[in-house]
C-alpha cells in the first residue's frame, strides 16, 4: 500500500518588522522607546513597500539619541534631594 503525499504545510509571509514587543511611545517625541519608529510609521507599516520598510530601518539607530535619556527610575526618585 502505499502512502498518499503529504500536503505542503501553510507559511505566512511575515512583514519585517523592528518591533521588539515595548510599545511606549515617548509624550514628547513621538517615537517607540522599543523599536524608534514614529507614530505614523507604525500606523502604516503593513502599507509599506520592503524598500520603504528596509529604508526606515536603516535610520532607526539613529533615533535612539532624539530620546531624553532616563531620569534614574526608582532609584532616582528615592535619592536624598540635596
Amino acid at each position: 500500500m502505499t502512502k498518499a503525499p503529504e500536503p505542503p504545510v501553510w507559511k505566512r509571509n511575515e512583514i519585517e518588522s523592528p518591533c521588539v514587543n515595548i510599545c511606549m511611545i515617548h509624550p514628547q517625541a513621538k517615537i517607540c522607546l522599543g523599536c524608534h519608529r514614529t507614530t505614523d510609521e507604525i500606523a502604516i507599516w503593513s502599507r509599506l513597500s520592503p524598500e520603504a520598510r528596509r529604508a526606515v530601518m536603516e535610520d532607526l539607530p539613529d533615533r535612539k539619541s532624539l530620546l531624553p535619556g532616563r531620569r534614574g527610575g526608582r532609584k532616582g526618585r528615592l535619592a536624598p534631594k540635596p
